[in-house]
């Protein structure tokens, strides 16, 4: 490869990388947008810059993206300490602002003194829907328990569309391969999580997750709810607020006899491992997996109870589900007929092995709650 010339180095200097670039943040309180401490950083930003996530044509880039907690206005801003039509005038920028704005809605704010204006008013903002459940979790860094609550809401419940439409800018964040949805279809459940907390003696709320599910017909007379979209946002993760989301969202149509199964569209391995840990938690409240019956062995009991009140819908091999999303029919056809005993033989013992070492980490994790 021939070596870069002055020019090429000098140009280098003005690629910046767009997940340091873009900086996220729930605001509370008006000096939340000076502290460092309270931003955080896309997983992705190749739907909006391409592959390679690299930004050209600045220094010191950064494109701010704040949002306040709870209604989730939001402030967007560009700034950078050079850009390259300062030193080359034949050279454009990339248009980062304009990429922006092709995913956030109208009506944000450019002005820090307006956004500050806004944040006054997230003490009138409270949960769309109806109220699912409620629980607490323990803050180290607060030092005490914090109250969270799981609600349901449908696109007809007023300011819900427009606050889904904020919402669904985080996606493009942190999920790879993320889409908005078409809301005006009734058939989309929308679950969210907010903590409530106090600020000057006033109750607010901060949103932290969502869940959006699809529920599908099944012939002749019930549903297939699909979970489409999960995600808890980055400053509450790792808190267990995926697994109360899930959990909730399986009891709630667990209750209904309309419903067939739940399933998932194109789970995640996170997903999958979260989901394992809900269902065998939700297996334990069921009579057949009692402490004597379990002492028994797996039984056909287990299967048709699990699948009749929990509606767990029956798991596909994984590995050849994801031979066939990578393979023509023709392809894995010929790989299967390919491997020899020996080879099939070293697969399934590496997938049972893979299996068994996700289940003790589901057991691992049941025995801390």
């Amino acid at each position: 490869m021939a070596a870069m010339t002055d020019m090429e180095k000098k140009l280098a200097e003005y690629k910046c990388d767009t997940n340091e670039a873009v900086c996220l943040k729930l605001v509370r309180f008006p000096e939340d947008l000076d502290d460092e401490s309270t931003t955080f950083h896309p997983e992705y930003s190749h739907q909006l810059y391409g592959d390679d996530e690299v930004a050209f044509g600045y220094k010191g880039l950064q494109i701010q993206l704040y949002y306040s907690a709870g209604n989730l206005s939001t402030l967007f801003k560009v700034k950078y300490t050079a850009r390259v039509t300062d030193t080359f005038d034949c050279v454009e920028p990339d248009d980062v602002e304009g990429k922006i704005r092709e995913i956030i809605p109208a009506g944000f704010c450019c002005n820090t003194d307006d956004f500050i204006s806004l944040l006054e008013k997230e003490a009138n903002f409270r949960p769309f829907g109806s109220l699912l459940h409620t629980y607490k979790v323990h803050s180290v860094e607060a030092g005490e328990d914090l109250t969270y609550q799981i609600h349901k809401v449908d696109v007809s419940c007023p300011g819900f569309r427009e606050y889904h439409e904020r919402l669904q800018t985080f996606l493009m964040w942190f999920i790879e391969t993320a889409s908005f949805i078409d809301v005006d279809d009734d058939r989309w459940d929308f679950f969210l999580v907010f903590e409530k907390y106090n600020k000057d003696g006033e109750t607010l709320y901060a949103t932290v997750g969502y869940m959006t599910v699809y529920n599908y017909y099944v012939y002749p007379d019930k549903t297939r709810p699909r979970v489409s979209q999960t995600l808890i946002l980055p400053p509450f993760q790792g808190e267990g607020h995926g697994a109360q989301l899930l959990e909730t969202v399986h009891r709630y149509y667990c209750t209904s006899a309309k419903v067939q199964d739940i399933t998932a569209e194109d789970p995640s391995e996170n997903y999958v491992k979260l989901r394992d840990f809900v269902l065998v938690k939700l297996c334990l409240t069921l009579p057949s997996f009692s402490s004597e019956k379990l002492s028994q062995g797996f039984s056909d009991e287990m299967v048709s109870e699990a699948r009749e009140k929990l509606k767990i819908n029956k798991k596909n091999q994984r590995e050849l589900t994801k031979m066939r999303k990578c393979l023509r029919p023709e392809e894995l056809a010929s790989h299967i007929s390919q491997m020899d005993t020996r080879l099939q033989h070293e697969e399934l013992e590496k997938s049972y092995q893979d299996v068994l070492a996700e289940y003790r980490r589901v057991l691992e994790r049941l025995a801390q709650v």
